[in-house]
């Protein structure tokens, strides 16, 4: 597990430097607007994203089952039917995004000083919608099989090109004009569309078993019955993100309610926030992953040393980087802010949160088990209780008592319910049932 939740915590790190740099340069060259406008943004983006998510997520387990007993063809037929679903929800995220744009910001109340500046930089993000569907689902593919060090490789190209085209677009180097908050959002686009066709050229060249090649082509089509299985496990997970994203759009109007710098102070925290959840959300990926692939391979004995290993590794790595952030706070938050009293209030927020986040990687390699046997249904519904039934109503509630703080206490006391609920599931009544695979397996020959 170790060897492959490394890189995919190296992945996931670069995916968020990225973002980190075009933040870093915004905060800092454009001005703390230019920041508002980009978080402002995130919400809705996360909102259109969450749709594919889902389908990723139960691609991964469908890939990992039919990958470790041996079923070469269904795997295809899986990439396949995936590549063209995600493929036709990107270009719906893509229109939906572009056309209800600025109803979509106002409905979330951004300000009215960021909201022109907001639209431009959202309009290009959802424009590449459905490449960057397409991208993150063929990385979720090779997960799947257990390869997180290809993702890593082509995830150092996008970093290095999205960090590269940043400067190049925000600042208007070699003598470009300078687009300011719109080049942030080009690079993005621009370094994942080069990055993925590099990525399908060399899966080609190598022969990899998921390669676009010409079988896979031919499936590029919706199979029934493969349809019907992402349907039925990623739904439920697509349906708990879109309420993950409304929950994080319904805390941006309670931030946004507090103005500009609430709002750059919240996006600021989101960025380091953004680093500290990776070991949790690896390892409740590697965790889905691994329980697919040991389910497929009949292995069904070996789930609870594979989810004593992921808690160990939980809480050893998240002490250790959340550590670090609070000795470094003021440092790190200087990255993004300028103005002291925007960076005084993000450091509160982040003393408030940071340590959560421990509870929230616990619970998250629990769901992500239950979900490597296409168990789904309970894990959403827990999730979706934890944010709607306590996080949301806790942050009105103590955001009217004692601020912007009271915003920022749900997250802890959310997430202490969210671990409680998941695990008395999972011992209760998950743990000892017999998982099959979802797929049978191939027949056996002489």
């Amino acid at each position: 597990m170790l060897v492959f939740l490394i890189p995919l915590m190296l992945s996931n790190t670069l995916q968020s430097i990225g973002g980190t740099v075009s933040s870093v340069l915004l905060g800092r060259a454009v001005g703390e607007g230019a920041l508002a406008s980009a978080s402002a943004v995130f919400p809705v983006t996360f909102f259109l994203v969450s749709f594919v998510i889902g389908l990723g997520s139960a691609s991964s387990v469908l890939i990992g089952q039919a990958y470790s007993s041996g079923q070469a063809e269904r795997m295809k037929a899986t990439v396949g039917t995936s590549l063209t679903f995600t493929l036709l929800l990107g270009l719906l995220a893509a229109a939906v995004g572009n056309l209800f744009c600025r109803e979509l910001l106002l409905l979330i109340g951004t300000p009215p000083a960021i909201i022109d500046s907001s639209i431009g930089y959202a309009r290009i993000i959802f424009t590449g919608l459905p490449i960057m569907f397409i991208y993150t689902n063929y990385t979720t593919f090779l997960r799947g099989t257990g390869d997180s060090k290809t993702p890593f490789y082509f995830l150092v190209i996008s970093t290095a090109l999205t960090i590269a085209l940043s400067l190049v677009f925000v600042l208007g180097w070699l003598g470009l004009p300078s687009l300011g908050l719109n080049g942030a959002a080009l690079a993005t686009v621009l370094a994942t569309l080069v990055t993925f066709l590099a990525l399908i050229g060399y899966l080609w060249w190598i022969r990899h078993p998921l390669a676009l090649d010409r079988e896979t082509v031919k499936k590029l089509r919706l199979d029934r019955q493969i349809v019907s299985l992402l349907i039925k496990i990623g739904l439920p997970t697509s349906v708990q993100m879109i309420f993950v994203s409304m929950a994080e759009i319904a805390v941006i109007v309670f931030v946004n309610a507090y103005g500009a710098h609430a709002t750059a102070a919240y996006g600021a925290v989101n960025q380091i926030v953004n680093y500290v959840q990776m070991p949790a959300m690896s390892l409740g990926i590697a965790a889905g992953i691994f329980g697919a692939q040991l389910i497929g391979a009949g292995k069904q004995d070996r789930l609870d040393e594979l989810i004593k290993g992921a808690v160990v590794l939980n809480y050893v790595i998240g002490v250790i980087l959340i550590g670090i952030v609070y000795l470094f706070n003021e440092h790190v938050l200087s990255w993004f802010l300028t103005e002291p009293s925007t960076a005084a209030m993000a450091k509160t927020l982040l003393n408030i949160t940071l340590w959560a986040y421990l509870l929230f990687g616990n619970s998250m390699i629990i769901s992500g088990m239950m979900r490597s046997s296409g168990t789904v249904l309970w894990p959403m519904l827990i999730t979706i209780f934890s944010i709607w039934g306590v996080e949301v109503p806790a942050a009105y509630l103590l955001s009217r008592q004692i601020g912007i703080e009271g915003i920022w206490l749900a997250y802890p006391i959310s997430f202490s319910f969210s671990l409680l609920a998941q695990y008395v599931y999972y011992r209760l009544f998950w743990k000892n049932k017999d998982h099959g695979r979802l797929f049978d397996p191939p027949p056996k020959t002489s």
